[in-house]
This record gives C-alpha cells, sequence and structure tokens, in this order.
C-alpha cells in the first residue's frame, strides 16, 4: 500500500521527508531518535496528588475502553519501525503499566526485535511497584532488562498523603527486593519531591538507599498537565536538594553515559553509592532530549508536555504498510520542535496532555 504521508505545521499540510532504509532520524534541533517510551494503559491504582488526584480521575472518571488501545501486536509493530529509525531503549509506562493483563507476553515480543546492527533494544519499565512482586519474576524471564520504582517518602502517612493508593511503604520495598532477586538490575527508585508535601522525606529516602543496590533518583515536581494543581513555589529545586544532602553526605557530581540521558548523577564521597536528579523546571535538558512517546491508543507525542498527538492506529488499522508507517513517524520526529521546558513561563499551553495518559 503506498501513500504520500503529509504533516501540519502552522496549520499546512506538507509533504514528509523519505529516508532510505534503517536511516537514523534527526529532529529540527539535531536531536536523535533513541527512546521509545510506550503507556501500555491510561489505567492506574493509585491516585498520586502530582499525577493523577482522586477529585479528577474519581470513581466515575471514564477510562479508555479495551478496544481501544493497540494490541500487543500493534503496539510491536510499532516498536519494531521505530528501532530501524534509531531508537534503542523501549520504556513500558502508563499509568501503572502492570494493569495491563499479561504484560510478560508484550514483553516476551519487543525482547525478540532487533536494531538494524541486530543488537537487542534495552528494555525497561516504570511501575509504583504495588503489583510488581509477583509479576517481577514472569517480566525478567520474558526478557525484561530493568525496573524503575517510584517511591515519594520513607515514612507510611507521608506516602499515604502523596500515592492516595493504599499500600504500606514495606510492599513497595519488598517489591523492590523480588525485582532485584528477579535480575531486574539495576533497580532505579523515582522520589517526586513536592514542597510542602515530601521534602522532608528527602534525607530519610537518602539514608535508606545508600549502600544499597538501588539508585535513588529525586525528580522536580512538574507541570504536566493540568490536573495536580501545580505551582512554581511547590518545586523543590536540585540546587536544593544537593545542598541538603551534601551537608549530611557529601557528593560529588558524575559526568553523563550518553546524550539524552535523564538524570544528572552525583556519588557519594564516601563510596556509598550514587543519586540522580532530574530537573525539568529549574535546569531543563531539551536540547538533549532523544524521547518520542506513543499513547495507550496509538497517538506518537513528541513531548512530554504536548498538546496534541499523532495518530498512528488509524493508520495502522486501515492496512498501512509499515513503509507508510515509518514515513509518518519519521516525519514526526523530523519536523519536532519541542523544548517545553527551556521556554516554561514563555510558552504557555491550554491542553497538555496529563502524565497519567501518556508516562513519565
Amino acid at each position: 500500500m503506498s501513500r504520500v504521508i503529509f504533516h501540519e505545521e502552522n496549520g499546512v499540510d506538507r509533504p514528509v521527508p523519505t529516508l532510505a532504509p534503517g536511516q537514523a532520524v534527526q529532529d529540527a534541533y539535531g536531536r536523535p531518535l533513541r527512546d521509545l517510551r510506550i503507556s501500555v494503559t491510561d489505567r492506574c491504582n493509585f491516585r498520586c496528588r502530582y499525577c493523577m488526584p482522586r477529585e479528577v480521575y474519581g470513581a466515575d472518571h471514564v477510562f479508555l475502553p479495551r478496544s481501544a488501545l493497540l494490541t500487543f501486536e500493534e503496539i510491536t509493530r510499532v516498536a519494531r519501525i521505530a528501532l530501524t529509525l534509531g531508537v534503542r531503549k523501549i520504556r513500558l509506562t502508563g499509568g501503572e503499566p502492570l494493569m495491563r493483563k499479561q504484560l510478560d507476553v508484550l514483553v516476551g515480543m519487543l525482547a525478540e526485535l532487533r536494531t538494524p546492527d541486530g543488537a537487542a533494544p534495552e528494555l525497561t519499565l516504570t511501575t509504583n511497584g504495588a503489583l510488581l512482586a509477583r509479576q517481577a519474576a514472569a517480566l525478567a524471564r520474558a526478557g525484561l532488562n530493568r525496573v524503575t520504582v517510584s517511591l515519594d517518602a520513607m515514612d507510611d502517612a507521608v506516602f499515604q498523603r502523596m500515592s492516595d493508593g493504599g499500600v504500606p511503604v514495606a510492599d513497595i520495598l519488598a517489591a523492590m527486593d523480588a525485582a532485584v532477586q528477579a535480575g531486574l538490575q539495576p533497580v532505579k527508585v523515582n522520589m517526586v519531591v513536592r514542597r510542602g508535601m515530601n521534602d522532608d522525606q528527602i534525607l530519610p529516602m537518602a539514608r535508606h538507599f545508600r549502600h544499597s543496590d538501588k539508585v535513588l533518583r529525586f525528580i522536580e515536581y512538574m507541570d504536566v498537565g493540568h490536573s495536580n494543581g501545580w505551582r512554581m513555589d511547590e518545586v523543590v529545586t536540585g540546587a536544593e536538594i544537593i545542598r541538603l544532602i551534601s551537608a549530611e553526605f557529601p557528593l560529588v557530581p558524575v559526568q553523563a553515559q550518553y546524550r539524552g540521558e535523564v538524570a544528572s548523577r552525583w556519588c557519594y564521597a564516601d563510596g556509598a553509592g550514587e543519586i540522580g536528579l532530574i530537573t525539568s523546571v529549574s535546569q531543563p535538558f531539551c536540547g538533549d532530549c532523544t524521547r518520542l512517546r506513543l499513547s495507550p491508543e496509538g497517538k506518537l507525542f513528541t513531548c512530554l508536555f504536548a498538546d496534541h498527538g499523532h495518530d498512528l492506529r488509524e493508520l495502522i488499522r486501515t492496512g498501512a504498510d509499515d513503509a507508510v508507517l515509518a514515513a509518518h513517524l519519521s516525519g514526526v520526529w523530523l519536523t519536532r520542535k519541542d523544548r517545553y521546558s527551556e521556554q516554561r513561563g514563555q510558552a504557555h499551553r491550554d491542553n497538555k496532555i496529563e502524565m497519567s495518559y501518556i508516562g513519565g
């Protein structure tokens, strides 16, 4: 099936440039496509205040029907094509991805994919951990490489205030250990820090994960979507976090391992491990962003703060061949100009997508 693909730019449909088979793509700022983040569901069993507050996502909230979601075969097809365009890392997200039934089957399908030079892509998953302990072994057997687990406090009361999920901290810690035992290493631990909510947990978290086999990462509270009531004065900056931890445990910076690495890395001077900082608000890293996001129902988003997506599902379900899908996907990336975090305060978007829909 052959079609000329067009991409809308400034209200005008323009033909998408064609690429040779296997040719990697770069966007308008020269950023390569390296990471594909796949949201497999918009559902979650937590109601975190910064992502999916219960007053917005209550019992009457309507989630996507199963028929709207991309099938595992459709997801795998998109991932396979993305690998030909430069993707080398695939991350499964949500919502809470482990709420998607038989996710290990999808992991197994993705694990069989290869890049044009024959390498297996890095295959990772981000989860709140509530369902991880019972699924860790199956996910590892299927081919998952590692997991990132969200945990916003060591204190149960604070954790419940943040997550509104009814799961104790001990269960999340046990799930991390189950992931380690299954070989899903290194386990990374993401803590979103919100001033006045859980900033008193920065040091307890640092103390707990020092001398462990897990890497703790602190994330600045971000203005993703419109449901979380984001305010700048509730942001605890990465610089503040470093000063606080260094006063008790001196830290030294570590050089980035690759272009597009999300977290800046710091090691404890006494050799007790490392921490990471994700500073989208205070120190934007748009210039090195290599991430493309696929929503549960098949829309491509070129930025976590985007206000619209590019539909792939319609093309897939109306019989488009791989060449057409590759042209569409590459066209989305080639015309990409997103750098919202660098323009925060200048660029205002009224309909930003929610993190619970597209993943972090």
